[in-house]
C-alpha cells in the first residue's frame, strides 16, 4: 500500500504537508528555523513586524527618543521601547533574505496592523527581500464605545485593499474571532483581495495585580480546547470560500491536525506546542497524521479536508442552535 500523499496547497504555494509553523520567535534564529525545515515544516511564519514599529521608524526615531517631554507619553509608555523589539524594519528585511537563502521550504513575512496608512508600504519591501506570501494580522481591541463595526470593519477591508493591491505575492488574514458576522467578513476578504484566511489571532488578556493594584499583562500558551472554537468557523466557511483557510491555535496532538482538515483547513499552524516541545513534535505530528490517513485508508489530504463542514448542512444556523438547546437541557440536578 502507497503511503498516504500529504502534500497541500495553501495561498497558491504547493506545500510538502499541511503543518507549517505559525508566526513565533522560530524565524529570529537561522538554526532554529532550519532544525523545524529539517523536522517537516512545510512553510514557516516569521513573527509580525508591527505597524507601531514602522511608525517609529517614519517619525524621525531619533527626535523621539531624544525629546524628554511628549506629546502622549502616557500613552506611547504603554507600548515597548523602540530597542525592546526583537527585529527592527530593517533587520526584519535582512532576515528574510537570510531564511530565503537557508531554508528549501517558503517563508511568510507577517505585518501586524489595525488601520490604513503608510506602514502597509512594507508588504512591498517584504515582497522584495524575497517573501513568499504575506500573514496580515489585523489585531485590535475596540474600547472606544463610538465607534461602529461597520467603520471597522470598512478600515480593516481598506487595510487588506492597501496590502494584496501592492504586491505580487499572495497575502492571508489573520483575524480575531469577534466578528459579528465572520462568514460574510470572510468572503468580503476575498474581494478585497484576500487569498486566504487564518483563524483565529489570539487575544493575550491581561490579569489584575492586587498587590500592585496594577493590570498585569501574560502571555498563556495554547491547550486544545481552544481548537473548538476554530473547527466551528473552519467548518461554517470552508464551504463557501475560494481561497486558503488556516487554523491557527489550539492544535497540540495529531488529533487535533486531523480535526482541523476535517473542519476544512488547508493548513494546520503550530507555535505553543513546538515552544513546549520542540522541533521533533513537528515529526510526530506529521507521522501521526500519515498514520492515521493509511488506517483510516484515506489516500490523499484532499480526501480528508472538510468531510465534516456544514457543507451537507442546509441551515448550518439552526442546527447550530438545535445543538445548543439540546446540549444545555440536558443537564439534570
Amino acid at each position: 500500500m502507497h503511503a498516504p500523499k500529504l502534500t497541500t496547497n495553501y495561498l497558491g504555494l504547493k506545500l510538502s504537508s499541511p503543518l507549517i509553523v505559525g508566526a513565533s520567535p522560530f524565524c529570529d534564529n537561522i538554526d532554529a528555523a532550519s532544525r523545524l525545515a529539517d523536522a517537516g515544516a512545510s512553510a514557516i511564519i516569521m513573527r509580525s513586524l508591527f505597524e507601531e514599529q514602522i511608525d517609529y521608524e517614519q517619525k524621525a526615531l531619533s527626535f523621539l527618543l531624544e525629546t524628554p517631554a511628549e506629546s502622549f507619553a502616557e500613552a506611547t509608555s504603554y507600548f515597548p521601547g523602540y530597542s525592546e523589539y526583537q527585529l527592527t524594519p530593517d533587520h526584519y528585511l535582512k532576515q528574510i533574505g537570510r531564511l530565503k537563502s537557508t531554508l528549501p521550504i517558503p517563508v511568510i513575512a507577517s505585518l501586524n496592523g489595525h488601520r490604513p496608512g503608510g506602514w502597509t508600504d512594507y508588504a512591498v519591501k517584504m515582497e522584495q527581500a524575497g517573501a513568499d506570501a504575506i500573514e496580515l494580522n489585523l489585531y485590535q481591541l475596540i474600547t472606544d464605545p463610538r465607534q461602529s463595526g461597520d467603520e471597522i470593519e470598512a478600515d480593516m477591508l481598506q487595510t487588506v485593499r492597501e496590502v494584496s493591491g501592492s504586491v505580487k505575492i499572495p497575502v492571508a488574514v489573520k483575524l480575531s474571532a469577534f466578528h459579528t458576522a465572520p462568514a460574510q467578513f470572510a468572503l468580503a476578504l476575498e474581494h478585497a483581495g484576500a487569498k486566504g484566511v487564518v483563524l483565529f489571532n489570539r487575544f493575550y488578556q491581561p490579569d489584575f495585580n492586587l498587590d500592585e493594584l496594577d493590570v498585569q499583562p501574560q502571555l498563556k500558551l495554547s491547550d486544545s480546547s481552544e481548537l473548538l472554537l476554530r473547527l466551528r468557523w473552519l467548518a461554517v466557511l470552508s464551504p463557501h470560500v475560494k481561497g486558503s483557510l488556516s487554523c491557527t491555535g489550539g492544535v497540540h496532538t495529531k488529533e487535533d491536525v486531523i480535526k482541523a482538515l476535517l473542519a476544512g483547513a488547508d493548513t494546520v499552524q503550530l507555535v505553543s506546542v513546538l515552544l513546549k516541545h520542540g522541533p521533533r513534535m513537528m515529526a510526530l505530528l506529521r507521522d501521526g497524521l500519515r498514520h492515521w490517513m493509511a488506517e483510516h485508508e484515506y489516500h490523499d489530504v484532499a480526501e480528508l479536508r472538510g468531510a465534516l463542514n456544514l457543507k451537507r448542512c442546509p441551515d448550518p444556523a439552526a442546527h447550530e442552535r438545535a445543538n445548543y438547546i439540546r446540549i444545555l437541557q440536558s443537564w439534570r440536578i
